[in-house]
This record gives C-alpha cells, sequence and structure tokens, in this order.
C-alpha cells in the first residue's frame, strides 16, 4: 500500500472528510451540483453522481484503514462496476458515461478516456486492497480493469494525445504486470515507447504547458516510476518526467506564484494553493510557499509521489532579471494522430512556436499560431503579486462565448507583440470539433475581440480611446499600450468600446452588436485585425514604440513590419476569412527577417 506518514496521513483524513459530506448512500455515489466543460453531456443542472470521483473516493475510504469506510467503498466499487459497458461488441465497450444519471447512450457523445481515468483508479484497488474486499468483488474489478484495458487498445490513442496516452501506458502497464497480460502489458510498453520518442523528436509536449494536462500527466509519470518494475519503462519515465518540469518550471513566475502562458489547454486563468502546494510537495520543501496547515492535499495525494528533479528548484524561487523563452514544441512535419485532428479539426497543423517573456513585474506568452477555443491561451500575461495577481488576455467572443473560429497570429520578441487576428470558415464555435460552424455562417447578436482584465483589477485604468488612439492601460506599476493599426469586417461599423463590470475590465473591438442576425464568412471580403502591443516598466514616451511601422494590404493579405529598438517584427496573414488550413498555412512570423520557427 502507498505508505503514509502520520503528517500526511492527518493532511489526508482530513481532505476525506470533505468528501465523506457528498456521499449518498442511497446511491452509492459520490453527489455533487452538476458541471462540466460545455461538451460530451447533455445534462444542463442539477445534482450528479460521477463514477470517476465515486472510484476515486472508494480507492481513499480502504486506504483509511477504517472498517466503516472499508464497507463503503466495496458498495461503491459493485456500484460503479455495475455501469461499465462490458459488451465486446458495443462500440462503447470498456468505458463509462461520466455520471449515473445520464447512461453512455445519451451522452454526445461519449468519452472514451474514462476507460483510461476510471481503469487507473480500480488499478489502485487491485494494487494495494484485494485482500481487503470479498472473492467475488476481486473477481470483479479484475474483468472491469480487462475491458478498460481492452478500450484503450482497441482506440489506441497516438502520443500527441499526451495526458491520456501517457495514462493508457500506465493502466496497461500496471495491469499487464499485475495479472500476467503478456499482450496488454507489450501494448503499455509500446505505447510508452511511442511516446518517448515522439517527445523527444518534438523536444515538448503536443498539449504544451497546460496547467491542467501537465499535472495530470506528471501525475501518472509519478505512478509509472512508484510502481511499474519493468526497467526500460522506468527509464523513459524519468525522461518525461524531466520534460513535463522543465516545462513548469521555466514558465513559473515566482513575483506571481502563476503558470505563465501560453497555455494549450487552460480551465482557469489564475493559479493558487493546489498548484503551489503540488510543488512544494514534488520539492520536499525545498520550496515553501505555505505554511503546513494551509497545504492543500486531496484524497488521492499521497498515491502520487511527484518528484521535481533538483535543477528545476530555483525556478520556483525567485525571478530576479528578465527571462525569454521561445520554443518549437510541434515541428509539424507529419500529418496528426486522428485524436488530435479531432482537437484542432484539421489534417495537419504548422510549425508551432510558443514564446514566453518573464520579469520580476510581468510575464506574457504567446503562441505563433492558435484558435479561440475556450480552453485555449495563446495570449496571457500577468501582473502583480502573490496576493493581487491579475491577468490579461485576448479573447474573441460570440454572444459572450470563446468562438474557436477566430485565428491569432503573433510575433512576440520579449515585450514586444505583433498579431493580427482573422477568421475561419471552416473550424468551430463553442468547440473546435464538437460543434463546427456549418457554411461558414453563425446566427449571432455579437461579435467581438476583447482584450479582457480580470483578477486584481482594482488599480487597473483604462483610459478613455478612440480606435485610431494607442491606448496606454495602467496595471499598478506595469503599463500596457494597444494599437490598433487595422481593423475591418467587411461593411460592418467596426467600433471601439471600453467597459468594466465587478469581475473584469475590458478594450473591445466590436464587429456587430445588435438584433440577432447571420453572420456569413465566406461572404466577407475582409475580416481581420492588425495591432501591437508593448508593454513597461519605464515611465516612457509609449505612443513613440509604435511610430515605424510598414503596412502593405495586397488582394487577401497583409504584411506588416514593425520596426523597433533595432529589430524588425514581421507578420502576414490572410485578411479574407477562409479554411482554418488556409490561414494556419500562409501566415508568416518573423523577426529580423528569419522565421520565428528557426530564429534564434
Amino acid at each position: 500500500m502507498s505508505f503514509m506518514t502520520s503528517t500526511e496521513y492527518s493532511r489526508f483524513m482530513k481532505a476525506l472528510e470533505r468528501w465523506n459530506e457528498r456521499y449518498d448512500p442511497s446511491i452509492c455515489m459520490i453527489k455533487e451540483p452538476f458541471h462540466s466543460p460545455g461538451y460530451h453531456t447533455t445534462l444542463k443542472g442539477g445534482w450528479v453522481h460521477p463514477t470517476r470521483s465515486s472510484l476515486t473516493y472508494a480507492v481513499a475510504l480502504l486506504d483509511s484503514g477504517i472498517e466503516e469506510y472499508r464497507l463503503r467503498a466495496i458498495d461503491i466499487l459493485n456500484k460503479v462496476i455495475s455501469l461499465q459497458d462490458q459488451n465486446p461488441d458495443s462500440p462503447t465497450y470498456g468505458i463509462w458515461s461520466w455520471f449515473y444519471e445520464e447512461p453512455l447512450e445519451k451522452m454526445s457523445p461519449p468519452d472514451w478516456n474514462w476507460a483510461n481515468f476510471c481503469g487507473k483508479e480500480l488499478l489502485q484497488v487491485a494494487l494495494d486492497h484485494f485482500d481487503r474486499i470479498p472473492e467475488d468483488l476481486r473477481k470483479r474489478v479484475k474483468e472491469s480493469i480487462y475491458h478498460a484495458c481492452r478500450s484503450i487498445i482497441r482506440r489506441n490513442v497516438g502520443p500527441s494525445y499526451t495526458n491520456i496516452a501517457i495514462m493508457g501506458a500506465y493502466v496497461t502497464l500496471l495491469a499487464g504486470e499485475l495479472f500476467e497480460w503478456k499482450d496488454v502489458f507489450t501494448y503499455g510498453k509500446d505505447l510508452l515507447k511511442r511516446i518517448y520518442e515522439y517527445t523527444k523528436y518534438h523536444g515538448a509536449f503536443t498539449e504544451y504547458n497546460s496547467p491542467t494536462y501537465t499535472m495530470v500527466a506528471i501525475e501518472d509519470i509519478s505512478r509509472i516510476l512508484s510502481h511499474i518494475k519493468d526497467k526500460e519503462c522506468l527509464e523513459m519515465a524519468e525522461y518525461l518526467n524531466d520534460v513535463a518540469w522543465r516545462c513548469v518550471a521555466l514558465h513559473f513566475h515566482p513575483p506571481t506564484g502563476q503558470w505563465a502562458g501560453p497555455h494549450s489547454r487552460c480551465y482557469n486563468n489564475l493559479q493558487g494553493p493546489t498548484l503551489w502546494s503540488r510543488i512544494q510537495l514534488a520539492t520536499n520543501g525545498k520550496v515553501k510557499f505555505l505554511d503546513e496547515d494551509d497545504l492543500y492535499v486531496d484524497i488521492n495525494w499521497h498515491r502520487i509521489k511527484m518528484r521535481c528533479p533538483d535543477r528545476y528548484v530555483e525556478y520556483f524561487i525567485a525571478l530576479d532579471k528578465p527571462r525569454f523563452l521561445k520554443e518549437v514544441f510541434y515541428k509539424g512535419e507529419e500529418p496528426l494522430s486522428p485524436e488530435l485532428r479531432s482537437m484542432v479539426g484539421v489534417p495537419f497543423y504548422p510549425t508551432l512556436v510558443a514564446t514566453t517573456y518573464l520579469t520580476p513585474s510581468y510575464c506574457i506568452g504567446t503562441f505563433s499560431k492558435a484558435d479561440f477555443w475556450n480552453q485555449r491561451r495563446g495570449f496571457i500575461g500577468y501582473w502583480g503579486d502573490r496576493s493581487n495577481t491579475g491577468y490579461f488576455q485576448l479573447r474573441c467572443l460570440h454572444d459572450g462565448y470563446d468562438y474557436s473560429s477566430g485565428v491569432l497570429h503573433t510575433v512576440q520578441l520579449e515585450n514586444k507583440i505583433l498579431g493580427v487576428v482573422n477568421f475561419a470558415t471552416d473550424y468551430g464555435d463553442t468547440h473546435i470539433s464538437l460543434d463546427k460552424v456549418k457554411d461558414a455562417t453563425i446566427r449571432a447578436k455579437d461579435l467581438r475581440l476583447r482584450l479582457e482584465f480580470g483578477g486584481y483589477i482594482e488599480k487597473v485604468l483604462l483610459p478613455p480611446s478612440d480606435l485610431n488612439d494607442v491606448m496606454i492601460v495602467s496595471l499598478n506599476n506595469v503599463r500596457l499600450a494597444l494599437r490598433f493599426f487595422k481593423v475591418s469586417f467587411d461593411n460592418y461599423a467596426v467600433k471601439l468600446e471600453v467597459g468594466e463590470n465587478d469581475k473584469n475590465k475590458w478594450i473591445d473591438i466590436v464587429f456587430y452588436s445588435g438584433e440577432e442576425r447571420a453572420i456569413s464568412f465566406k461572404d466577407l471580403e475582409k475580416a481581420f485585425v492588425l495591432f501591437a502591443i508593448y508593454i513597461s516598466e519605464e515611465a516612457d514616451d509609449l505612443s513613440a514604440k509604435f511610430s515605424d511601422i510598414e503596412i502593405d494590404e495586397k488582394e487577401e493579405m497583409i504584411l506588416a513590419r514593425w520596426h523597433l529598438e533595432g529589430n524588425i517584427l514581421e507578420i502576414e496573414a490572410n485578411t479574407k476569412p477562409d479554411s482554418i488550413s488556409k490561414l494556419l498555412k500562409e501566415s508568416k512570423v518573423l523577426i529580423n527577417g528569419i522565421p520565428l520557427e528557426k530564429e534564434g
């Protein structure tokens, strides 16, 4: 069993008490208010009983060593296992629905990742608690794990789907070793090798710099290192652990305690005690953000022995001088795997570059090419301190929700960013693949581009501005200067709006706002924004920073060159809406005449 010190056990029991309040004995599962990322489920609200969380809770009950809780865990295991599709002829074979209230056939669509997530929880029971559950339940747990493994093997995700691939490798490796299923183990080892080779080739995870999924990947890498015996697998896992922690460390901004962007997938802009506790525990206290009593610990953390390599510890402690990071994290030289294609909606992706600039006062990160999916953070920055942290994020909004078919192109050199936003005709609306725009047309009451300020915004000062002005935003001791050089949305009367509510402040380019109407992007001759941003801690004349820019519009392209401080930032992109493939393929970003992916 995963050993706990007395301190760990005390923390664990406090966390378990919080979960006990959510247990519903009438269903034998955890009960919680409905929440979702907005897809896979058709439910809209109310109370639900989640399968995955219920299994996590069952493992924790067994880990407690308390007899009453052991009996409760048996009830939960029997219940949740009964909800798995165990028919090999079924298209959803081996998986579970998210919620007891919504069977697999009602999901839209079912989530095959649940074979991975639920399978690994059942494996914790098999690993440590088989002697504490009845024989018939041992048989059911083993069979359920087998079905989950077969689902994982049948689906066969590629190494680009970082966290799910690593999780699938862990599940099949451990199941193969525990139950001596040679073909299952062989599959797991082959998958881990593919992940290892793919990551070595690209130099980073394709789910790049994700505060959520980098941590999920680290969790399962840590489980491999703790539970798998095969020497070759352990060596590959050590490498992947190093890659993951390097990403976390290089993007950590000690002054704010934030995970600097850009983020391939992110659910919350602001990080807090959960992340800080993970780092503190993974560095064995060498990094200390919180007092012992304030550490956040969940019911499964004692099972996940995260280990941050010593050479990265210093990155979490202090940032004494600016750091500039530019990484090619996807070389774009091969067709996308099916699961990643379903995520990005196109058969290929170009070479992808992430740029991050961190200073003692702020940090800013951008992707060279990105959509505006609500999980994407292609342009995000932070300022302030750990107590009062603010963020700024560029968003494209359709009726108030992130519009995936907005496409961002940027070139960033330290604190200088030149960018273009244009529009895809064949991509997603609220989701990049599950909610495709039909016939290049949306119905909208409102469509806008927003530079949003959130978090600690009390001292954010937005000046009254005109669309042609250089707008200088005061962020306490940091100033952000923004200039829109070109804005077009065909014959629509585009306007600038500056506003705020109790949570956010914003600067908006309003493409349309009024009665609901159809907007056909294929009929628009021009729909784009050309902008530049300069961030400074100095009291310079920031307006002068935008004085030397060349702009050339011809046919369906715009070319801009920004001469500044001895460098030239250059961008070329489409002005007419077109396919996502064409927009990504034809845009170019350069620094001093060298393509960004080759520069430096």
